[in-house]
């Protein structure tokens, strides 16, 4: 009897799932209307889908193997009851929608790609950023980008646009440097989101010859290279913050045999020619310093 009992409860379940299922199917078939249909009212929409990497049959999983134009936008039939409207039930990747809603279609595939593992984390999410803020599936560009960089990065990043254009930059408009050559836009190490475990180690894949080991050290260079330079842009020679002797004044207010004063015009050429009349000439402590990055002869860095 309790063997008789089992069998039946099995019997039953396989009934019950097989019900959900067939459910399941013919509610997929009543509420998908097909690629077919949406191309009726949304040709060149479904023209520029055809011609993108998500309408390839070679990539596993993709749309076309799928639900077509649904697979992203969700069920069509009652925005197509309805004339084209009721887009209620529809993801239209629009400002109106929320930004978690919009990424979570693009995650259902691709959230176990190594490039977005950091995603949750990062400053992009926290802001609001969604993937269609920066990518299009409608176009046969790499990586779907919406536009190129630097372009697609200052079109929000208004403040590095504006440091770009300064006199001293990084290439970044000339395109020897990319916005992603130092940043991963799906999330990364801090606030920055930077390619490296530290600001030092980045710079150091361009800059290794500043990178030592050095037998005197140069503290503000192990420890962050923005102590010094501005990342971006400077209106000042080699990117740096301001202007030497002001800059190494900054933290060397006095040192032994110099002055840290600024000489005026009154003051400035007083004196005899062999003393003090020219105060103002060979003022920047490069010129003596050279070696500011470190040193293996000198502790002062002298040249």
């Amino acid at each position: 009897m309790r063997k008789f009992l089992c069998f039946f409860t099995v019997v039953l379940i396989i009934i019950f799932l097989t019900f959900v299922i067939l459910s399941a199917a013919e509610n997929d078939k009543i509420n998908y209307v097909g690629t077919n249909t949406c191309r009726l009212c949304h040709e060149p929409q479904t023209q520029s889908l055809i011609r993108s990497l998500h309408w390839k049959k070679g990539i596993k999983n993709s749309p076309l193997s799928d639900k077509g134009c649904e697979t992203c936008h969700g069920p069509g039939a009652t925005h197509v009851r309805a004339g084209g409207g009721a887009k209620k039930d529809l993801v239209t990747f629009t400002r109106s929608e929320r930004p978690e809603d919009k990424s979570r279609v693009c995650l259902n595939c691709h959230e176990n790609s190594p490039s977005i593992s950091s995603w949750d984390a990062s400053l992009h999410k926290k802001n609001d950023v969604s993937c269609e803020d920066c990518h299009t599936i409608h176009t046969n560009s790499r990586l779907n980008l919406k536009n190129t960089q630097p372009a697609m990065c200052t079109s929000c990043h208004k403040e590095v646009r504006s440091q770009l254009a300064r006199q001293s930059h990084h290439p970044v408009a000339e395109g020897k440097v990319k916005c992603t050559d130092c940043h991963t836009t799906h999330g990364g190490f801090g606030k920055h989101m930077l390619n490296a475990d530290s600001i030092p180690d980045l710079c150091y894949t361009c800059h290794a010859e500043k990178k030592g080991p050095y037998a005197f050290e140069h503290p503000p260079v192990a420890e962050n290279c923005g102590t010094c330079h501005q990342v971006h842009g400077s209106n000042h020679g080699n990117l740096l913050d301001s202007k030497v002797p002001q800059l190494c004044e900054s933290c060397h207010n006095i040192g032994a045999g110099h002055t840290s004063r600024a000489y005026t015009q009154q003051h400035g050429f007083s004196g005899l020619a062999t003393a003090n009349k020219n105060k103002f000439f060979a003022r920047g402590c490069l010129n003596c310093h050279g070696n500011i990055h470190g040193s293996n002869r000198d502790p002062s860095f002298l040249r």
